[in-house]
């Protein structure tokens, strides 16, 4: 048994990573701001705190005699970051230097990082982890800040890290009720409560997703693989689909008359996004077994007992005639 913790671990990643390692006979100590968590999210098991990165003190204290970390704590709001950068880089820069500081005071031997695709930016597709970074916003240059430092004082204080860059997670217990991301939560939510979706500029948008459990196997595999000092994608690299083809697939599985809003396109988004994932079937034996229309429906059956109002539970820092309707005037 190791003992482990999890950043995030209220969050829709991390409890399900925490249900994984707690499966396989781990200890599991885990922390979460709510920000983006929720209490009904953490499994039993786990030895929670509410506590948030950027609290160094805190962080020393309850990573204690932990030997592998994972850091799965963020303000993942790439579109948003664009208006509130300051909020944003918070939960991604210092956070991350808070975590990884306590780690590294407190001798843990191994940390594992989530970096974002945001990271490959304008990039030709297939991103591989070769490419050099070409980050378009604030949410994706933090993420390769927070990569870079990781790597830094990996080289300084002798310890191992491993960086995984998963792609658009979907699945049960993603935070459905958040107007600013989760593209496919969002369409769920708004086709259960009988609206159209909101798509932002035409919708050709191309994108890969990813069924979280296809992300946790590799992500436990981490902790143990000889992997360290590495870069990794996680996620399909097949099953490229436009934003627009996302919305009918839901319509289809959900019996809903698709006729979705259109709205001006996002500043920053990038066009098309998917990775290969050579690298992790090569060194993880990652092999994704849920389909998407699949992880879709297991969506559905979740989100549907849970409908509700859309929460505008972050602050737009910078309101001007870039920053889209839906979120200056509330329009979920």
């Amino acid at each position: 048994m190791t003992r482990i913790f999890v950043s995030g671990v209220a969050g829709f990643l991390g409890s399900h990573l925490a249900d994984a390692l707690l499966a396989r006979g781990h200890e599991v100590i885990g922390c979460d701001n709510y920000i983006g968590g929720e209490f009904e999210n953490i499994p039993k098991g786990v030895v929670f705190h509410i506590a948030d990165c950027n609290d160094l003190d805190r962080m020393r204290e309850i990573v204690k005699g932990c030997e592998i970390v994972y850091h799965c704590a963020a303000t993942p709001y790439e579109g948003l970051s664009v208006f509130s950068p300051h909020t944003i880089t918070q939960g991604i820069v210092t956070a991350s230097t808070g975590m990884f500081s306590a780690a590294i005071s407190r001798g843990v031997r191994r940390v594992i990082t989530l970096s974002s695709m945001a990271r490959y930016g304008t990039n030709d597709v297939p991103f591989v982890e070769s490419m050099e970074p070409r980050p378009q916003d604030p949410y994706g240059i933090g993420k390769v800040c927070v990569e870079q430092m990781l790597a830094n004082l990996a080289s300084l204080h002798d310890f191992e890290h491993v960086i995984c860059v998963p792609h658009n997670i979907i699945g049960p217990r993603q935070r459905h009720t958040d107007p600013f991301r989760n593209v496919a939560s969002i369409f769920i939510h708004r086709m259960l409560l009988g609206k159209q979706p909101i798509i932002y500029g035409d919708g050709a948008q191309m994108r890969c997703f990813s069924f979280v459990d296809d992300v946790v196997d590799p992500l436990v595999a981490m902790a143990i693989a000889d992997v360290d000092g590495e870069v990794i994608n996680v996620g399909p690299d097949d099953g490229f689909i436009s934003i627009n083809g996302l919305a009918q697939v839901i319509a289809n599985l959900i019996d809903f008359k698709l006729d979705p809003i259109y709205e001006p396109g996002r500043p920053a988004e990038v066009r098309l996004a998917n990775c290969s994932a050579n690298k992790a079937r090569d060194l993880l034996d990652y092999h994704p077994r849920i389909k998407l229309e699949a992880g879709l429906m297991t969506m559905i059956d979740w989100i549907r007992p849970r409908i509700g109002k859309f929460e505008y539970h972050l602050p737009l820092e910078i309101v001007n005639d870039r920053t889209p309707r839906a979120w200056a005037q509330r329009l979920m």
